[in-house]
């Protein structure tokens, strides 16, 4: 079975789908594993680590996409490559399915099968394919930094012979994967953290990790079978935003990560809010991708307003593309390992198996996966 893996070709993205010790593993299954020349560069791969693990590279693209019985990529592959792919291949990457229609449409007509792995399912036995997780984790910790940079204080007190310099005060909103390294990074860099999720669940791992849990009674609230939040009534979002302008105000970061699968990321800090905020202060939104959490956010951008910067940029995780390509690379290959037939030594399509029917999207010439079915308006 022969596996091709091409070069990331969207603007800015620095990761790599397969790194040379992921290689070196699908190699010893028996796999024929092709890259394209400089895949890894961006993330300080070279092109001879690959050639050490056992894989062929190339500078013909065309001719790795269309020899190609599996694909890997990161991002979503561009519409014109579609074509080159044979029926019948398999093809893995991100491919936000509920905003990619068209392009889920003409990989379902060209034949192939199309894995999300947005869709992994978030189960004991998948926990090490999750993507989604090991770069929103990356992603948590780089908004830290991204914040610490921006912010026109330090993080930690230190006693000085001048006198006390007082912690930073860190607000963070929504407690998912990144939302809870963030907490974990800020406090390592000896800030004074208060968190605030509507999933009242987590308000223990919050307090594990040394931080105030900021409470608001919002009524019934809860989160989806796979640990997202639910998403708020508009009298729920109001109540929120009056509780948490205060906090904000008094914070000298504000990090948002509050999202909901599927949908358009909710408004969560209002113009209101930021107007309630110091000069100097930093709000850093780990949703612009998907609409963002503050009002006004720019994607891909840092803005000022009225002294506060807001900080819109997209992709932190390809900011520390060695372990973001490290961990998204052993994600793939984990899923690789769980369904490679070692007698026939190639990968095995199970769409009745429970990981591949949540992550699967297009097979035999349709769309297949049921949440696309049911994705709500």
């Amino acid at each position: 079975m022969k596996i091709s893996v091409p070069k990331e070709t969207h603007p800015g993205e620095t990761r790599a789908p397969l790194t040379p010790d992921s290689a070196a593993k699908l190699v010893k299954l028996g796999a024929q594993v092709e890259v394209e020349a400089g895949i890894g560069a961006g993330a300080g791969f070279a092109d001879a680590a690959y050639t050490a693990a056992g894989a062929t590279v190339t500078n013909d693209r065309k001719a790795l996409l269309s020899s190609a019985d599996m694909v890997l990529r990161v991002r979503k592959p561009p519409v014109e490559e579609i074509a080159l792919l044979k029926s019948g291949c398999i093809h893995a990457s991100l491919l936000d399915p509920f905003n990619e229609k068209e392009l889920i449409q003409k990989l379902a007509e060209r034949g192939v099968s199309a894995i999300s792995m947005e869709l992994i399912p978030r189960t004991t036995r998948a926990q090490k394919m999750d993507v989604l997780s090991s770069q929103a984790n990356l992603g948590g910790y780089e908004a830290v930094i991204l914040a610490a940079r921006y912010a026109n204080k330090i993080f930690p007190m230190m006693t000085t012979a001048a006198g006390t310099i007082l912690p930073a005060k860190v607000f963070i909103i929504g407690v998912g994967v990144a939302g809870l390294q963030a907490i974990a990074t800020a406090k390592r860099l000896g800030a004074k953290v208060t968190a605030y999720d509507t999933r009242p669940v987590v308000e223990e791992q919050v307090k594990s990790l040394g931080a105030q849990f900021f409470k608001i009674d919002l009524g019934e609230t809860g989160q989806t079978k796979d640990g997202y939040a639910r998403a708020l009534t508009e009298e729920q979002v109001q109540k929120q935003r009056d509780a948490m302008k205060k906090t904000c105000g008094d914070s000298d970061v504000v990090i948002t990560a509050a999202q909901v699968f599927g949908r358009r990321a909710p408004i969560l800090v209002t113009a209101e809010m930021l107007n309630a905020m110091k000069p100097g202060s930093v709000v850093v939104d780990l949703a612009v991708e998907n609409g963002g959490n503050v009002e006004g956010v720019v994607y891909d951008q840092v803005t000022d307003r009225n002294g506060v910067k807001i900080a819109g940029i997209a992709n932190l995780p390809a900011r520390v593309p060695l372990h973001a390509s490290q961990v998204y690379s052993a994600n793939l290959t984990s899923l690789i390992e769980e369904f490679w037939d070692k007698q026939n030594i190639n990968f095995v399509l199970k769409p009745d198996d429970e990981i591949i029917k949540g992550c699967l999207v297009t097979y035999g010439g349709k769309i297949v996966n049921e949440k696309l079915a049911a994705k709500p308006n």
